[in-house]
Order: C-alpha cells, then sequence, then structure tokens
C-alpha cells in the first residue's frame, strides 16, 4: 500500500488516491470491500480444498507408522510450541493491519491528510519482525530449560525437544503474512499454509521415519514450518522491499507492544479455546488417547482453518471503516462473511462427520474410538463462526470487553473439561471417551461466546449481528438423506465417494436456495 501511494508524483493525485480509499470505505454497500473479500474467500476455498488433501498422506503417515503414542506426545509438544509462537507475535497479526493503515495515510486531526516517508510501512512491518523476534527468542529460551512443560511425562527424545526452534518460525511467518495480508496478498498464505507446510510435513514425516523414527514427527514439523516461512519472507520482501534507513526504535517499540495486549490477549484465548483441550486432556489421559484426539481434531480444524483465513482480508477492510465510523459498513461486512464462513462450515461438518467413523478408520482400528470427539469438534467449529467474525470488528471497537468476554469463555471452557473429565473417570468412562467431553465442553463455551459477541457487536453498530438463515436447513436436509445412503458403502467408499457427494448435494441447495446475488459475489470475479 505504502508503494502505490509512493509511485504517485503528483500531490493532487496522491489526495485522490487517498479519497478514494476513503470513499470505498464508506460507501455504504461497501462493493469495492465485499469483491476484496470475496477475493479472498474464494482464493481460501481453493486452499481448504488443497489443505485438505494434503492433510490425509500426513496423518496416515503419522498413525500407520509413528502411532497413537507418538502421535500424543507430539500433540502435547505443540500445545506449548504454538502457544509460545502466538504470544510471541503480541497480537500483531490482527494488530499489524490497523497500524500499517495509520502508516499509510494518517490524520493530522483536523480532517487532512498527511503526506509520509513511503519507507514508513516497510519500517513498521520491520519493528513488528524485530518485536516478535525477541520475545521468540526468549520464551524458546524458557521452555527449553523446562521440557517438562512440552513433555509432562518426561518421555522425550533429543530432537522432540528441538520443536521449540519451530516459536521464531512460526511467529515471523504470521507477521509476514499478516503483512501481506494487508495488501490482500492471500495467495502467498494459502501458498505457504496450504501447499508447502502440508506437503513438506507429510514428506518428511514419511522419509524421516526410516533415518530416526524416535523424532520423526518433530523434525518434520521444523521442516514444514521452516519452509512455509521462508515462502512467506520471501514474497514479502519482494512485495515491499529491505527497510532502507530503518533504525530499532526502543520507546516506540514498547508502546507497540503495551498498545497491542489487549489484541494479543484476545489471539491468545482464541487460540487457547482451541488447544485448551489438548492442554487439559495431556494430564488426564495416557498419550495413546490423546493420540487419538488429535487425530480427529486434525480434521475439525480444516473448517476452522477456512474461516480463519478469512481474517487478514477482514481486518484491513474493517480497520478502514472504523477509522471513517462506517459502522453500518462494517455490520453488512460481518454478517456477510459470517454467513459464507457458516454455511461452508456447516456442509463441511456434515460431509466429514457422516463418515466420521471411516475417516478415522484411516488410522487404524484403534482411532475409530475417536469418532464422537470427531463429531463434537466439528458442531464447535460450527458455532464459533459468529464469535470469530464479530471478534474481527470488536478488536477495533471494544478490546477490553471483548477481551473480558474471550477470558470468561476460555475459563469456562476449562471449567467444563475438567468437571466432565473427573465425572466421567468417576464414572468409569474410558479415557477416549473422557476426551470426547471434552470436545463437548469446547462446543458448549464458543457457542456461548458467539452468543455474547454478536449481541455486543449489534449494540456497538446499531444493527443485528446474525449468520443464520433458514436456507441452512434446506440443505441439510437432502444432504442428509445421501449421508445416510453412504453409510451403507465400504468405509473406503465412505471416504472417497461418499464425503465429496455429501459435500456436492449441500452445496448444490445453499446455491439454488440460499444465496443471493450478494452471497454469488464469492464466486464471482471482480477487478480489485
Amino acid at each position: 500500500m505504502a508503494k502505490a501511494i509512493a509511485n504517485v508524483d503528483d500531490a493532487a493525485a496522491l489526495d485522490g488516491v487517498i479519497t478514494a480509499l476513503d470513499n470505498g470505505a464508506q460507501s455504504s454497500g461497501g462493493e469495492g470491500d465485499i469483491a476484496a473479500l470475496a477475493k479472498g474467500g474464494r482464493t481460501n476455498l481453493f486452499g481448504f480444498l488443497i489443505r485438505l488433501v494434503a492433510r490425509v498422506p500426513f496423518l496416515f503417515i503419522a498413525s500407520r507408522l509413528y502411532g497413537a503414542s507418538a502421535m500424543g506426545r507430539f500433540a502435547s509438544a505443540l500445545v506449548m510450541v504454538e502457544f509460545a509462537g502466538q504470544m510471541a507475535t503480541l497480537g500483531q497479526k490482527r494488530g499489524l493491519a490497523q497500524r500499517l493503515a495509520e502508516t499509510a495515510w494518517p490524520d493530522r486531526g483536523d480532517g487532512s491528510r498527511a503526506v509520509i516517508d513511503p519507507d514508513a510501512a516497510t519500517h513498521a512491518v520491520a519493528d513488528a519482525l524485530l518485536v516478535t523476534t525477541l520475545l521468540a527468542g526468549a520464551m524458546s529460551l524458557l521452555i527449553w530449560q523446562f521440557p517438562e512443560s512440552m513433555y509432562p511425562a518426561g518421555n522425550f527424545s533429543h530432537a522432540e525437544r528441538l520443536l521449540v526452534l519451530a516459536v521464531w518460525t512460526m511467529a515471523v511467518g504470521d507477521i509476514a503474512l499478516a503483512a501481506l495480508a494487508f495488501r490482500f496478498d492471500i495467495a502467498t498464505t494459502v501458498r505457504a499454509r496450504a501447499v508447502v507446510e502440508p506437503w513438506t510435513l507429510s514428506i518428511t514425516a514419511g522419509l524421516a521415519y526410516f533415518v530416526y523414527p524416535e523424532g520423526g514427527l518433530a523434525l518434520a514439523y521444523l521442516a514444514s514450518v521452516g519452509a512455509a516461512t521462508t515462502v512467506a519472507l520471501i514474497a514479502l520482501a519482494r512485495a515491499d522491499g529491505m527497510p532502507r534507513r530503518w533504525r530499532p526504535r526502543p520507546l516506540p517499540l514498547l508502546r507497540l507492544a503495551l498498545r497491542n495486549m489487549p489484541l494479543a490477549g484476545a489471539d491468545a484465548v482464541e487460540w487457547g479455546t482451541r488447544k485448551i483441550d489438548v492442554f487439559i486432556l495431556r494430564f488426564f489421559v495416557g498419550e495413546a488417547p490423546l493420540g487419538i484426539y488429535y487425530f480427529a481434531q486434525q480434521f475439525a480444524s480444516l473448517p476452522q482453518k477456512l474461516k480463519s483465513s478469512f481474517e487478514p482480508v477482514l481486518g484491513p477492510v474493517i480497520t478502514r471503516n472504523v477509522r471513517a465510523r462506517n459502522l453500518p459498513a462494517i455490520a453488512a461486512q460481518v454478517c456477510q462473511v459470517g454467513f459464507w464462513i457458516t454455511a461452508a462450515q456447516t456442509g463441511i461438518a456434515l460431509a466429514l462427520a457422516i463418515p466420521g467413523a471411516a475417516l478415522m478408520g484411516l488410522g487404524g482400528s484403534d482411532f475409530v474410538g475417536g469418532t464422537l470427539a470427531l463429531g463434537f469438534l466439528l458442531v464447535a467449529e460450527v458455532v464459533a463462526a459468529t464469535a470469530v467474525v464479530s471478534e474481527a470488528a470488536l478488536i477495533y471497537l471494544a478490546r477490553m470487553r471483548n477481551l473480558w468476554i474471550s477470558l470468561g469463555t476460555i475459563t469456562m471452557q476449562a471449567v467444563l473439561t475438567v468437571g466432565f473429565i473427573v465425572a466421567a473417570s468417576r464414572a468409569g468412562v474410558p479415557a477416549i471417551g473422557q476426551a470426547a467431553l471434552a470436545a463437548l465442553a469446547m462446543a458448549l463455551s464458543l457457542g456461548t461466546s458467539s452468543v455474547l459477541k454478536s449481541r455486543l457487536l449489534t449494540r456497538i453498530v446499531g444493527q443485528p449481528i446474525n449468520n443464520w438463515r433458514w436456507a441452512l436447513v434446506w440443505a441439510l436436509v437432502p444432504a442428509l438423506a445421501v449421508g445416510m445412503a453412504v453409510r451403507l458403502l465400504p468405509d473406503w467408499a465412505e471416504v472417497v465417494l461418499g464425503l465429496p457427494a455429501i459435500l456436492a448435494v449441500y452445496c448444490l441447495v445453499i446455491w439454488k436456495f440460499g444465496f443471493g446475488p450478494e452471497d454469488r459475489v464469492l464466486f464471482r470475479k471482480h477487478p480489485l
């Protein structure tokens, strides 16, 4: 964005560019913004399909070659590593969009615009990467000194301990992709996260098993995250170039850190709602049941990737409308994206849940016991959609209130998870059944969060925030009928033939009866 401004030599032309951007943000229909969101949605839908195809080989390799116990240790370690990486970004995955917007066309305070150093945006990204590097280094050293935080049972190899190296790599990659998303470059995110990362993970896991099976999963993860981050950094360097005349600025960096604390907290809590179940389970169930639960979680997290990948596109669009105080446009964008996400996730969840036993059976007969957990996890992702899109606006309009709701959500989830597990254990429920109850606790908590956050945003913008439409029911009925017929097929046919059939029927009906002209822009190419 800064490059676009820098290339405008004439001051009047620059004013025209800025005015056009502001007018686009202030337009009630937000046609340009909706087109940008639709473009990002199309790219991410394609990325989701690639990710689905790429995820299956890794899960098959990990479960069949390494086994459920190794997957359980891997899941236990990733909770701490990914948490550290999340905190190291300091909320900048979303906060950077706001900072870049202010850097690109700041307001003097009297309504006029100031022309700034064209390198300022590049400097802002460099500052963000420096903050992330310092935090990631500190957290990596802390985890390295206390490896039991990753492996509570103390059972790990040297390579598995090296997983801590992924903290910096992961955090820097997230910042680079967030900076690219401000330019509406979502293709790099898809390329890095949906192509390079999962395929590197699968291929490396398969090769490492024959070389170093004790730490193959850890080495594969390090390779995959490193490859994805390399793709992101190369794309960032090509887009913005290297920072010129940049010097580290300690005081601005400190102010940036303090300013981003509510965002960092909201990001950490949102991430935590998807991981606290694994964090708690590793203290109550063995490595094998945890591995089976992790196997189910990997399928259920696919719809989550679909909705979370809208956030980098939604962030810059909402930021401009927040600065313009165009609240009706914010409500329209949140509802539009919310329906797209809910419609897609409902169909995906149905297509994965009906042949769930066959899907879990890809890992072996022992993994079929995680089918109920898979079902609850898929429900959780569907009901969480409203909270996610509402939060995309609330982090700019009501940071602290949004943070308090998020904290209440994760507290509720933790209490329900522990309570369900303890009660089930006393009742003699097997460990994998206890894990399924952890997934139920997640669904209940995220559903509560969606209700509270949508109501809060409704009060702020003065417009109803609702992702639900009755067309979803119309699409579910024939898809369920196809699903019942699919259950009569052999397991392999349920996955290979049944899953696409369920999804195809659902998509056909939702397109015919659920999508209006404003919805179909998601599948119509618009020049941005």
